[in-house]
């Protein structure tokens, strides 16, 4: 695999600057190469908000304002990218229009009441997890940090559910497009086992339990919102993602 479509989705997916001519080269419509990166992407923006999470616990002595630092550093890293696409897609799913009104309704650069509720519920969820690990009394900090790692590792692996073997659901070109239904089967499954390696090393048997668990409720996700929409898009892999790490978290609790 080329690196030069790690630093391309790096670059893409992320605010971490990255030097242009390291991607140098690389067409846009060559994004989807870089698919199995994905789980390295999440192992850097876990790597980074988890050094500030650390810091801070270590700071103030609290897990509460080390948690939130967390959420609020993974908002920073990412730019809202993925909450945006969370947003969107609850707002055109929960409207219970017809498929092709939901899909302008998800078009639609304006936030609406299931969109808010949406990003509300994953922003508490996120930090209750995140605070619960960094103050569980059978956890250290640097293994309740080696799990938050995991998190944005588990969330971009899952991505890969609601891209291999789907169609888009819109008519014409758009950013998802690059991804859904381009991917092999061998970019497929290469970032399926990148993921269950990196977050069985950074977190252990648990964490590589909280992966599974969540691989298959994201696959569950994917159905529903190909049902829906006929098909997934740009929004649908951002709230796959989104909601990969929230159940990656809440699963840890689980297993």
């Amino acid at each position: 695999m080329n690196l030069k479509y790690l630093w391309a989705t790096l670059q893409f997916i992320t605010r971490i600057p990255v030097p242009q001519r390291w991607s140098e080269g690389t067409e846009f419509q060559q994004y989807g190469r870089g698919v199995p990166f994905f789980p390295v992407v999440g192992l850097i923006a876990g790597i980074i908000a988890a050094l500030l999470t650390v810091w801070i616990a270590q700071a103030t002595h609290s897990p509460l304002i080390a948690a939130l630092g967390y959420v609020l550093a993974l908002i920073l890293i990412t730019g809202g990218f993925h909450l945006d696409g969370l947003a969107d897609t609850c707002d055109g799913i929960f409207s219970a229009r017809k498929r092709e009104r939901m899909l302008e309704i998800m078009r639609d650069s304006r936030i609406g009441t299931h969109g808010c509720l949406a990003l509300i519920f994953a922003l508490m969820t996120k930090s209750a997890a995140a605070y619960e690990l960094l103050a569980s009394s059978s956890l250290s900090l640097t293994a309740a940090a080696g799990l938050l790692i995991c998190a944005p590792v588990a969330g971009r692996t899952c991505m890969s559910l609601v891209m291999y073997n789907q169609r888009y659901a819109r008519e014409g070109e758009g950013m998802g497009n690059i991804y859904i239904g381009r991917i092999t089967l061998r970019q497929f499954v290469i970032t399926l086992a990148t993921g269950a390696v990196i977050v069985t090393v950074a977190g252990g048997m648990k964490a590589l339990g909280a992966l599974i668990i969540t691989a298959f409720i994201i696959y569950g996700l994917g159905r529903y919102f190909r049902h829906h929409l006929g098909g997934q898009t740009g929004d649908t892999l951002g709230a796959a993602e989104e909601c990969g790490e929230i159940i990656f978290l809440l699963a840890l609790f689980w297993v």
